[in-house]
């Protein structure tokens, strides 16, 4: 019985280390595209999703746009974003960046460095401290037991 006192936070330490992987892997998406080349877009479509809701618990909702844009060697590329920018709207105009080898990979969010080091830090520090406490715990029982 006192396994899955180990086993139970091992699994979830694996999971974190998953959402660490996932953390890193979009930031350093993002930040490929802003270093790479820019394109006009158009936003095709614009709308919103929305989770949880049950019960007692709250409702959240994420905006969603859908960009189109022309590389320079003519291929034409779409792509959905989350959490964009709630002032573009269908049939807008914007700056499009993306990786020349890698389009569909490509971003509509103005460069902003600073503001993805703070969000992938504030997110790696949570995750981090999460698998800390995991691990005390871990600890923790062992010297009881």
């Amino acid at each position: 019985m006192e396994v899955v006192f180990y086993i139970v936070p091992s699994i979830m330490i694996a999971v974190v280390l998953v959402g660490v992987a996932a953390v890193v892997r979009k930031a350093l998406r993002i930040n490929q595209a802003w270093n790479g080349t820019t394109a006009e877009g158009r936003c095709l479509r614009m709308f919103t999703t929305t989770s949880g809701g049950g019960g007692d618990t709250s409702v959240s909702t994420t905006l969603h746009h859908v960009y189109e844009f022309t590389t320079r060697d003519g291929r034409a590329v779409r792509f959905e974003e989350k959490n964009g920018s709630a002032t573009v709207l269908d049939g807008d105009i914007t700056t499009v960046w993306y990786v020349p080898d890698r389009p569909e990979r490509a971003t509509a969010q103005a460069p902003a460095r600073g503001r993805l080091m703070a969000g992938t830090g504030c997110a790696l520090v949570f995750l981090g401290g999460f698998a800390a406490g995991l691990v005390a715990a871990m600890v923790q029982f062992s010297q009881h037991f």
